[in-house]
């Protein structure tokens, strides 16, 4: 019941995020026929306002950007579910992909090995980041929040130094990944007119699989959800509890730093020097909420919001501010954040239903007594 609730509330949120965007575009004069035809577009290369037919382009494209999305989700939600908030996710990122980047730069590999030996130090780097926080948590209860907050900064002045550092790179980005260790597959390509698609979509299955696996199907998850739902009580179970906070920030951190290594080795092939956050880790503060923290929800919004990201380029085409996108995104949440306000309506609106039930059955019930 509560999960079903949940799922109303992150599909009103949806609606009422949607429906903000559309307002704003009929009050500023803009078509808003236009927002709809560029979802569609980008979701399925169909753009039926020019009738130009599919191109597979924008559907490649559109995986490729909730790739991430799903991952840093799937990495504050995991966090979530154990009593945890991981807002170090950016960080996270940042660092698995410039730890997978330097694997594939430094240590020459045969292909295929030295693929996923990159990828998994993206991850490890990930996991590093989240000990710190988790061990502080655990041992002399600072919040990690702080921490996190904290370790994004570090993280990505520590990319922004290792990346001008490794052989060949410029003073902006690294040289290209060797074959042997990028994601790309011109087969992927060559089926989505030449989208950055790439290989990175089997480990993004494999930790979706994971993360549910682990949750749902484990007593070592029962036990972090356990930890998560009541600290202390876990505690007098005889859970090793704060065992518990470190494995959990560390997993959250490798789901992060998972997305970081797949978005450098197979989105752009290089690194890069970044001069602000770019935002996947706290987009997927976003995705986690909207999607329940639940696996498949956390998959459909990520798809969302990946979804949205694509279409705003595609509204830029048509005159239409890209910013509009943004605004959705941005109003899905505030709904989502409100969601004991929504509950407190939809529960009004049940409560008046009932009662006007009662009332109408009362009143069919007197009047039978009258004709008998």
């Amino acid at each position: 019941m509560k999960n079903k609730s949940t799922l109303t509330i992150s599909l009103l949120a949806i609606m009422l995020g949607i429906l903000v965007g559309v307002l704003i575009m009929i009050a500023t004069g803009q078509n808003p026929i236009a927002l709809f035809n560029a979802l569609l577009r980008g979701a399925t290369g169909i753009d039926l306002m020019r009738g130009t037919g599919v191109n597979l382009r924008y559907l490649g494209e559109f995986i490729v950007q909730s790739m991430p999305l799903i991952l840093t989700g799937l990495s504050v939600a995991f966090a979530y579910r154990t009593g945890l908030f991981n807002i170090g996710a950016e960080g996270q990122f940042m660092v698995g992909g410039c730890a997978a980047i330097s694997v594939a730069i430094l240590f020459p590999m045969p292909p295929v090995i030295h693929m996923i030996v990159a990828v998994l130090a993206g991850a490890l780097a990930g996991a590093l980041w989240g000990f710190l926080p988790g061990f502080l948590k655990s041992k002399f209860n600072l919040h990690e929040v702080v921490i996190c907050i904290m370790m994004n900064y570090i993280g990505m002045y520590a990319n922004n130094y290792i990346i001008v550092h490794l052989p060949g790179s410029t003073t902006t980005i690294t040289a290209t990944a060797p074959q042997t260790a990028s994601l790309s597959s011109e087969f992927l390509r060559s089926i989505t007119n030449h989208s950055r698609l790439n290989w990175g979509i089997i480990f993004l299955i494999i930790a979706v699989l994971a993360y549910w696996f682990i949750i749902e199907k484990t007593s070592f998850g029962y036990s972090l959800r356990a930890t998560g739902f009541n600290k202390d009580g876990a505690q007098y179970a005889g859970m090793k509890v704060n065992r518990n906070i470190v494995y959990s920030m560390m997993i959250a951190g490798a789901l992060a730093g998972l997305a970081g290594a797949i978005s450098v080795l197979g989105t752009f092939n290089y690194g890069r020097v970044l001069s602000a956050f770019e935002s996947y880790g706290f987009d997927g503060i976003a995705v986690a909420l909207t999607g329940a923290c639940n696996v498949i929800g956390i998959v459909l919004s990520g798809l969302l919001f990946g979804l949205l990201k694509v279409a705003q380029p595609l509204l830029q085409i048509v005159g239409t501010p890209k910013e509009i996108g943004e605004i959705i995104s941005a109003s899905i949440v505030l709904f989502v954040a409100m969601q004991y306000g929504i509950r407190i309506v939809l529960n009004h609106f049940k409560t008046r239903k009932k009662e006007n039930r009662t009332i109408d059955t009362d009143q069919t019930v007197s009047k039978e007594g009258v004709k008998s």
